[in-house]
């Protein structure tokens, strides 16, 4: 048996991914709620969280750092 190229791409793939799997199982009792794909608003606390607030502090150029 020969296994060219031709052969190789012509195979066909029949084994779900480890995902796939996953969450088949995980859902086999119940089905998940559908779900927007974006939310309209941000998630709760983004907005002033303080993680964002460290990330923009370097953005204030106006704002020097004066030594003494």
């Amino acid at each position: 048996m020969v296994l060219d190229e031709d052969f190789v791409r012509a195979a066909g793939t029949s084994e779900p991914s480890a995902r796939a799997r996953m969450l088949t199982a995980r859902w086999r009792g119940s089905a998940p709620e559908p779900q927007p794909w974006r939310s309209d608003e941000p998630p709760a606390g983004w907005f002033w969280s303080r993680a964002r607030a460290r990330r923009r502090s370097g953005r204030r150029w106006w704002r020097r750092w004066r030594g003494s």
